[in-house]
């Protein structure tokens, strides 16, 4: 039963969208980037409390949003930490354990939507501005992002290179705003009317259009020095999205995996993390 409404449930959505568009394409676009904004998953669970109410720190607001933060404090320089989609700071802790050995000062943030913190909506440009807010008020070296996460952290650099950040590591990101939003549609199958209107929401709402916002061609405009770690087998974000971004962005290195899949939480991908942030 569950499968079948796994099937049905995307179609029913994008039949809905594709006859408000015939009243009102702005409408079906509003609803249909909200349900694409939406996550529905990622509040913290009951094996998740612990670890996290250990680190509970300051909640922080950004546009009425209360950002829960989260702080483990080292002597050495301060990693910021920004979770993927549907998910939480506990899916750091792997990675939170071995920085913490290294007497790194750790500062991470649920998203909007997310674990601790508040708000249903989320997406990048929102998670940048939290970003930054949580960047101005703890000035961290480094930051380091998983997936959406990773996209989040390349586009701050983009949009805010002047800041504390001096390295930047994504782990598995996507690239293309357009792949996502083809997948989408795809998925929904909801018509070209539809999507112009998604088109000309982001145009009001952000300023770029779908095809606009590309991370691959935003790095031609990053000079920190960066790492990037992508799973070749990656069935989330595909591995060519790294392979783009680190042909364009001129500090970084790539590190392909085969096996490890989108979540890269393994001891050997922490390693290379951690020998980044020792490098010169």
């Amino acid at each position: 039963m569950k499968k079948i409404l796994n099937k049905y449930i995307p179609l029913f959505y994008g039949s809905y969208f594709n006859s408000l568009a015939l009243v009102s394409k702005e409408k079906a676009a509003q609803k249909a980037f909200d349900l694409f904004c939406t996550p529905r998953s990622g509040k913290v669970k009951p094996h998740q409390k612990e670890f996290l109410d250990k680190a509970k720190n300051n909640i922080l607001t950004v546009d009425k949003i209360q950002l829960q933060t989260y702080k483990w404090t080292g002597t050495k320089g301060t990693v910021l930490l920004l979770h993927g989609w549907e998910s939480n700071v506990f899916r750091w802790r792997n990675l939170i354990d071995d920085l913490k050995k290294e007497d790194y000062t750790i500062i991470a943030f649920d998203a909007p939507g997310h674990g601790n913190s508040s708000g249903h909506i989320f997406n990048v440009p929102l998670y940048n501005k939290c970003a930054e807010k949580i960047i101005e008020t703890y000035l961290p070296k480094y930051i380091i992002g998983h997936s959406v996460g990773g996209m989040t952290s390349l586009y701050n650099q983009y949009k805010n290179p002047i800041n504390s950040i001096e390295k930047v590591i994504s782990l598995g990101a996507p690239s293309e705003l357009s792949e996502i939003m083809a997948n989408y549609q795809k998925i929904l199958k909801f018509n070209a009317k539809v999507l112009t209107g998604i088109n000309e929401l982001f145009i009001r709402e952000f300023k770029f259009t779908i095809n606009d916002f590309s991370v691959s061609r935003m790095a031609k405009d990053i000079s920190k020095k960066g790492l990037l770690i992508h799973d070749k087998f990656d069935k989330i974000a595909p591995y060519h999205s790294s392979e783009r971004v680190h042909k364009n962005w001129k500090e970084s290195q790539l590190i392909t995996t085969e096996g490890l899949g989108h979540s890269l939480h393994q001891e050997v991908v922490n390693k290379e993390i951690i020998a980044f942030l020792k490098s010169q």
